[in-house]
């Protein structure tokens, strides 16, 4: 019963650490993208050779299911404590090893560690919650931002000043987040992903579908969004006549106003309804992303900020109805959203990219947003029972 009650509340100081450790984690995550070019330089690699390399260090996040369904089963609160430490070395290795296929063993170990940490940690966090999942996963979320924005800035200026092999004095990082959350986390109880019981597997399943199938969907056509403003946008605007410098703040500005919009977005949720907000992201962003493609100039810095908050403001909304589609199974619902938004960004991404190929940035962007305003209508297939305050409010 003691352990019922303490569901009931808001675990302020266990959601932070986790949220901390998750920042640490995704800081070393963040590593990988300003190494490339280094690699291509040292190691002569052709882009297709240091393309694969990312496909790798994401590649084990189609396990994240099977993770997810033993974790409701056992505690496996292990892989939290030890994924920035793991995450950690790998990473802090790249810039010492001796060759292409060393960085894809150091990467694969990366992958896997990271796929578990985020198939477990939300879960583990979402419990911790309590009745505020949103405000729960918006910290999560607001803590992965924070990281994944620090971790470019942070192997660079190692870089510059102490050389590529410089990368292997950042391990000690992850080891100091793995002992905090291991001396934090040793209290917590074997249940901390659920205070149900497990279902079997199928029985989940049939459990989350009505939440789960719409939901994929939206997932989906948000990803072309998504992609277009976070992997295309300092092309798009170079390739506008904008300069080498505003094409690089740009993404910085949207990402910035990202970190505020998780933060509230969930927080929204818990009280106006999760629906309410999904539903208000999905029609406004796409009328931001016309104006934003009407902009010039510094006018394009305001827009991005709004256009930033309100498109990455869903992420912990999107979460949290995830486990609330089955609480019983928590951990296994997160694995299905995280491994399977993986497969549906990548087959985005990839769509998106032959569209600028074959008929312009600009165009590709435009599609995407009438693909979000077409996403409405799956905000509406979501059952309002399928999770607190998923559509009214009630």
């Amino acid at each position: 019963m003691a352990q019922r009650r303490q569901g009931d509340q808001f675990q302020t100081t266990d959601v932070l650490m986790l949220s901390g450790g998750h920042a640490v984690h995704d800081t070393y995550s963040g590593f990988l993208a300003p190494l490339l070019p280094v690699f291509i330089r040292t190691l002569s690699l052709t882009k297709t050779e240091a393309g694969m390399l990312m496909v790798v260090r994401q590649a084990p996040s189609v396990f994240q299911p099977i993770i997810g369904l033993r974790a409701d089963r056992s505690n496996l609160r292990f892989l939290v404590i030890l994924g920035p430490a793991v995450t950690g070395i790998a990473m802090s290795l790249l810039g010492v090893a001796g060759g292409y296929s060393m960085l894809v063993a150091l990467l694969l170990i990366a992958g896997f560690s990271s796929a578990a940490f985020h198939a477990v940690g939300p879960a583990m966090t979402g419990t911790l919650s309590g009745p505020n999942l949103g405000r729960g996963m918006g910290i999560w979320m607001l803590c992965g931002e924070l990281g994944r924005t620090l971790g470019p800035i942070l192997i660079v200026s190692v870089i510059g000043l102490w050389g590529i092999l410089g990368t292997a004095y950042l391990i000690p990082v992850g080891l100091l987040a793995s002992v905090v959350l291991l001396l934090r986390m040793r209290r917590v109880g074997a249940q901390a992903f659920s205070f149900y019981k497990a279902l079997p597997w199928r029985s989940a399943l049939k459990r989350m579908a009505p939440v789960m199938v719409p939901l994929s969907g939206i997932v989906f056509v948000r990803a072309f969004t998504l992609a277009s403003l976070t992997a295309f946008l300092p092309t798009f605007l170079s390739e506008e006549g904008a300069s080498l410098w505003l094409a690089g703040a740009s993404l910085s500005v949207l990402e910035g106003a990202g970190i505020a919009g998780a933060l509230i977005g969930g927080w929204v949720s818990d009280r106006l309804g999760r629906g309410r907000v999904l539903g208000f992201s999905m029609i406004l962003t796409p009328i931001l992303l016309f104006v934003f493609l009407d902009s010039q100039g510094w006018v394009l810095f305001p827009v991005l900020v709004v256009l930033g908050f309100v498109a990455l403001s869903t992420g912990p909304v999107v979460m949290a109805m995830v486990q609330e589609s089955c609480p019983e199974n928590r951990a296994f619902a997160n694995g299905i959203y995280m491994g399977g938004g993986f497969a549906l960004r990548g087959l985005a991404m990839l769509l998106l990219g032959m569209m600028g190929d074959a008929y312009g940035l600009r165009r590709a962007f435009e599609v995407s947003a009438v693909l979000m305003f077409a996403g409405v209508l799956l905000v509406l297939k979501i059952p309002k029972s399928g999770g607190r305050k998923t559509g009214d409010g009630r």
